[in-house]
């Protein structure tokens, strides 16, 4: 889409992060670079982190996927009348906990990878952000669609599968395809081809909803 934009209509888009709860928090800068699948630099005044799953920093390597937190002065007050919601929401350091998954490169810049709750798959040792796989494929010209989950494996706890909605390519092709443009352990280990995606009213893909694997 991005690259569609800027053909179309010889501009780059501005690509930002923000949520209901934070406002917008991280942004490309309209004067300055603007990376593909990069939601930019965080705002003055917010600060961002990205932990793994005890809380201890993630390298900023443009690889390494952790949880984004945030600290500003724009975050809310908290959940109207649930207390407990509000407080399972932040740290024990006073970090917001946004609950998606991010990568930052050396100099800063964010790339949102998904939802931890649908969009991490731990597989062998690595963190895996659905996202991150499912934009490599769509980078195919015979892919149309495509959403990933983690299924689980015996040796490697889970196993990336990849549903697609392709003409034209095999699945050997495609996990190739895959291998090339991420590190190899990111490559789907099945691909399940489909006449579409099932989606929401908004167009959004169900994974709850995909075939079993």
């Amino acid at each position: 889409v991005f690259r569609d934009l800027e053909t179309l209509t010889g501009q780059r888009p501005v690509e930002r992060y923000g949520m209901t709860e934070t406002l917008i928090t991280i942004s490309t800068r309209a004067a300055g670079e603007r990376r593909p699948g990069s939601v930019g630099l965080p705002l003055p005044g917010v600060e961002t982190r990205l932990v793994d799953e005890d809380g201890g920093p993630v390298p900023y390597d443009g690889s390494t996927v952790g949880e984004l937190q945030i600290r500003s002065g724009t975050l809310f007050d908290g959940y109207l009348g649930r207390t407990e919601a509000t407080a399972a929401s932040y740290t024990a350091d006073g970090w917001f906990r946004t609950g998606d998954m991010a990568m930052a490169e050396p100099d800063g810049m964010h790339r949102i990878v998904g939802r931890a709750s649908t969009d991490l798959i731990k597989s062998g040792g690595y963190r895996i952000g659905a996202g991150e796989v499912e934009n490599a494929l769509l980078d195919h010209p015979a892919v149309r669609e495509a959403a990933v989950v983690g299924a689980p494996h015996e040796d490697l706890g889970q196993e990336i599968v990849a549903f697609v909605v392709a003409d034209g390519v095999t699945e050997a092709e495609l996990m190739d395809f895959v291998a090339g443009h991420l590190s190899v352990h990111k490559r789907p280990r099945k691909v399940r081809f489909l006449d579409e995606l099932p989606r929401n009213a908004m167009g959004k893909p169900q994974k709850g909803r995909l075939p079993p694997v």
